[in-house]
């Protein structure tokens, strides 16, 4: 197996590819010769990435998922097999937030938010696992967050699920060492997509609040995606464990090593949700 992972020719399948990120890793990918099935629960967004990242021999399928839906996850594969002669690179990328302390955000939404971004990452590799064992040279990348490094106030919730994200990814890749399937963990800082502005919204906090609260979070998303879908699709081809999107990324992951107890003392009043 070469040092540099050789995308051309082989099949990636990517959640969340309706826009922002997944659709910046899906045209970084398809540049590379790859082909790709396409996941999301917005068939617009689909339609139109599929109609950016299309090439002339690039097999590219679209397919309607929420990965929260356990038995529509478990039968995916089959789908995608329906479509695609196998399977070698998993991107699940799909993710929602929820703004809100602790005490504001609501037990259901609360499992709302790790139904996506935490048992939507375990189910799709759970089903897609022994397709990507099958392939001579295979890899599973999960993009975790920024706050998968530090846990700001005000981002329980989403921090909770992008820590657990971190920590599955990096058992995994223990559990695979010597295998064919390789694991990349992902953390993307400030990546100037919608999330902030379609976070889901505790009952009881006002509308001035949330404009707030969105338009603090907005200024920190900076890094164009198809900058940061780059990023990510050179982590994969030189088979990096850990890939950090942004500047940012990079000075708090440095931060966390420095003072992992004490890094709220710098950070309060700069990062907040």
């Amino acid at each position: 197996m070469s040092r540099t992972m050789r995308l051309a020719g082989r099949t990636a399948v990517v959640t969340g590819a309706a826009s922002g990120i997944g659709r910046a890793v899906a045209a970084s990918l398809a540049r590379r010769g790859c082909h790709l099935a396409l996941v999301d629960v917005n068939e617009a967004g689909l339609a139109e990435t599929a109609a950016l990242v299309g090439a002339p021999g690039l097999r590219i399928s679209r397919h309607r998922l929420d990965v929260s839906d356990r038995a529509a996850v478990a039968a995916f594969p089959a789908q995608v097999t329906a479509e695609h002669p196998g399977v070698d690179l998993l991107v699940n990328n799909a993710g929602v937030a929820v703004g809100g302390t602790f005490e504001q955000v609501s037990e259901a939404d609360f499992e709302w938010l790790f139904e996506i971004n935490f048992w939507g990452v375990v189910r799709m590799t759970r089903a897609f696992l022994p397709l990507l064992r099958a392939s001579d040279d295979a890899r599973l990348v999960n993009l975790s967050s920024v706050f998968g490094l530090v846990a700001p106030a005000g981002q329980v919730a989403y921090a909770s699920s992008k820590f657990a994200v971190r920590g599955f990814s990096e058992g995994l890749r223990h559990e695979l060492v010597g295998s064919n399937v390789g694991v990349t963990v992902v953390h993307p800082g400030g990546v100037a997509t919608q999330i902030a502005n379609s976070a889901r919204v505790p009952a009881g906090v006002s509308e001035d609040e949330v404009a707030r609260r969105r338009a603090r979070t907005n200024r920190m998303l900076r890094l164009p995606p198809d900058e940061a879908g780059e990023i990510i699709v050179r982590g994969i081809e030189q088979r990096k464990s850990r890939v950090l999107v942004g500047k940012d990324a990079h000075a708090l992951s440095l931060l966390a090593r420095l003072a992992p107890v004490s890094y709220w003392k710098l950070l309060a009043g700069r990062i907040r949700g």
